[in-house]
């Protein structure tokens, strides 16, 4: 995933398919003799924007009973970055969790007043009502974690916290993703302040209940959390790992919810991470 080249572009800030077309890139796959055959479905929209698309792949012989689900959301500043960044270890994640059933999510993008927080909070909250409201299509069931990347994991934290309808996420994975908005603000590094400020409509002064319910770590209580896996590069220029990702995981130790935190000495915003570290 090229982070480094997705955040450079932040300072710029940067048609629904009818529903009954069939999908030219489904793949019936394989599966046991007389089971339920794996497959894989392109570009299966949740809305009515061209960005509101997702990929889907399903396993052999799911069930309802069995297959848990995992979501995957990009990163990108909420600005830019696409489903396809995932592509690359779709096939890792298939060997290492092969009866999950994977989720891939685009949703719409923020640019120039357009698209601004919280729609892509939204779009994600969407996107998971729909996968839910077709479980029995799919034949998944109601066990979902959330995976993401950077604006993602930002995401992927607000979904397993903030909701519990139609289903509650179990657990989450996070790839230095933000915590808290408003020191992301106060403290930009080497992610541009007025980028926040355009995406969240103001500043902590003069919007700041919008900082508050943009911030995963708004949530991190034992009433709301779930179990929590933070993955966070130590010299990260963006997503500074002690504001952000150590305080979330303080924050949901204290609160006593299961979470673990990996620091990778040496490492930044992932875009020199390899994809064995991946």
């Amino acid at each position: 995933m090229k982070f480094k080249l997705i955040f450079s572009a932040l300072i710029i800030f940067s048609l629904l398919l009818t529903s009954c077309e069939k999908n030219k890139n489904d793949d019936p796959g394989t599966g046991a003799a007389g089971g339920i055959p794996e497959k894989t479905m392109s570009n299966i929209a949740y809305g009515t924007d061209p960005l509101q698309k997702m990929d889907i792949y399903l396993p052999a012989n799911r069930s309802m009973a069995t297959t848990k689900v995992m979501i995957l959301i990009h990163g990108g500043g909420w600005t830019i970055g696409d489903k396809a960044d995932f592509a690359m270890y779709m096939d890792t994640l298939k060997k290492r969790i092969p009866d999950y059933a994977i989720f891939n999510l685009n949703y719409r993008l923020a640019s120039f007043g357009v698209n601004l927080f919280p729609t892509q909070e939204m779009d994600i909250k969407a996107a998971i009502d729909f996968i839910y409201a077709n479980r029995s299509s799919y034949l998944i069931s109601d066990k979902y974690v959330a995976m993401g990347a950077s604006a993602g994991g930002h995401l992927s934290l607000l979904q397993a916290y903030k909701y519990s309808s139609p289903v509650k996420i179990k657990a989450v994975v996070d790839f230095f993703g933000p915590t808290d908005m408003e020191d992301m603000y106060n403290n930009p590094g080497d992610f541009p302040a007025v980028t926040i400020a355009l995406l969240l409509s103001g500043t902590p002064t003069t919007n700041p209940s919008m900082y508050q319910q943009s911030s995963p770590l708004t949530y991190a209580t034992t009433a709301t959390a779930c179990p929590t896996i933070i993955l966070q590069g130590e010299l990260d220029p963006l997503v500074n790992a002690i504001r952000q990702s150590l305080a979330l995981k303080t924050k949901l130790t204290n609160q006593g919810v299961t979470n673990q935190y990996v620091l990778y000495p040496g490492l930044h915003h992932g875009d020199d991470w390899s994809p064995a570290t991946y």
